[in-house]
């Protein structure tokens, strides 16, 4: 008895922790934890850094050290013999007198030979070769950050859109559940009036039909939301199959900041500013190395980044109207959910006392389910425009 009270107490953090709601922020978290190409470009960016430091160490001298050793056991020697060596003059004809060479006796023997040295190289100029480079590598090395910046920007959009689409299944499950409830409740009650003759069979054959199509409908929002969680643990790196629960909060959307917001600071742009400076030092690169058509590929890189520029300032002027008018539509279906609340308040009242037709009653039932969808709908689409805004003005990471 005591080892299944023991057995139940340590399961039981494990069920708690597996009942937890997931939140937005760490399913970005877990999504870049468990994504390959979140991997693949912080080792890309580490593979610069080294590659930067490399070619900052050109501009150092560099040393060489050389050695050799030989041992030998050979020997030898070398004699001559003494005589009288005739004596030339300064017209090169001998003189008659002669001079006495004496004998040569040499002998020699090896042992142990070292030879060693030092070589120090430091350049001077080299037509401006290693500086280029070393700009080239810091260029590169700032290339891989913001390639490490947009990878995550990408997946931090990718995870939200399928968290909010979670988050929006979810609603109008949510939804279609009270509709089907509010259904149920008067088809009980129009049963009920039919019995003690109140209520024609017609009545209760309509409700029916309204009931059967909120059954229906409840069914589609609860697939859809099945397989919204599952696309969401696809990006989350978790089994498809894994039954997650996530908090029904989206981040604000009414900060947007000012219009004219900076581009500059998105990834894109600053990869392809480096893009242009890269070209502008490998134009240096050729230049050192007296090759031809120099500039024209220097400008051919500048005219692309006016072009591509132009473009981002469109995407971010385009995205900002259509978070304005998000933001409209949201306001416009709020205004909607008050008023058929409203209406299905008194339709409520009125049916009851009596002075309501139960057709009239079911269309104010309609009305309240349409508005709440609507109202879901735009709530999510506002997010999914905030986030497309927040990327286009480069404030996401």
């Amino acid at each position: 008895m005591k080892r299944i009270l023991i057995y139940i107490l340590v399961g039981l953090p494990l069920a708690l922790q597996a009942q937890t709601a997931l939140t937005l922020e760490k399913c970005i978290q877990m999504a870049k934890d468990n994504n390959k190409r979140t991997e693949a470009a912080e080792q890309q960016y580490l593979a610069s850094r080294y590659e930067r430091r490399s070619t900052k160490a050109l501009f150092l001298p560099s040393f060489s050290l050389t050695g050799n050793a030989l041992y030998s056991t050979s020997d030898g020697s070398y004699s001559s013999g003494n005589g009288q060596l005739p004596v030339l003059g300064a017209d090169g004809m001998p003189t008659g007198q002669f001079a006495f060479f004496p004998g040569i006796d040499l002998s020699y023997g090896l042992d142990w030979i070292y030879s060693g040295g030092i070589k120090v190289e430091q350049p001077i100029y080299m037509g401006g070769k290693i500086r280029a480079g070393y700009r080239m590598a810091k260029i590169g090395n700032e290339m891989a950050w913001q390639n490490k910046r947009l990878t995550e920007a990408e997946i931090i959009v990718e995870t939200s859109r399928a968290y909010a689409e979670a988050v929006r299944t979810q609603e109008l499950t949510q939804v279609a559940t009270s509709y089907h409830r509010l259904l149920t409740e008067l088809m009980r009650t129009v049963e009920s009036a039919r019995k003690h003759g109140m209520k024609s069979q017609n009545d209760v054959l309509k409700v029916k039909v309204k009931l059967d199509e909120s059954e229906l409908n409840l069914r589609r929002a609860e697939n859809g939301y099945r397989l919204a969680r599952m696309n969401l643990c696809h990006y989350i790196g978790l089994p498809l199959t894994e039954q997650i629960e996530i908090e029904n909060v989206l981040p604000h959307t009414d900060d947007t900041g000012e219009r004219a917001s900076d581009i500059y600071n998105r990834p894109e742009y600053r990869l392809l500013e480096q893009k242009t400076e890269m070209a502008r030092q490998k134009v240096n690169v050729a230049r050192s190395e007296h090759l031809p058509q120099i500039g024209l590929t220097g400008q051919y890189g500048y005219t692309n980044g006016i072009e591509l520029n132009g473009q981002r300032m469109l995407e971010m002027t385009q995205s900002f109207n259509n978070l304005d008018e998000a933001m409209l539509e949201t306001k416009l279906a709020e205004s909607s959910v008050a008023s058929a609340d409203e209406n299905l308040r008194t339709s409520r009242l009125q049916y009851e006392k009596g002075v309501e037709l139960l057709s009239d009653y079911l269309e104010a039932q309609t009305l309240w389910q349409q508005a709440r969808q609507t109202h879901v709908n735009a709530r999510v689409n506002c997010y999914l425009k905030w986030l497309e805004y927040q990327r286009a003005t480069g404030k996401i990471n």
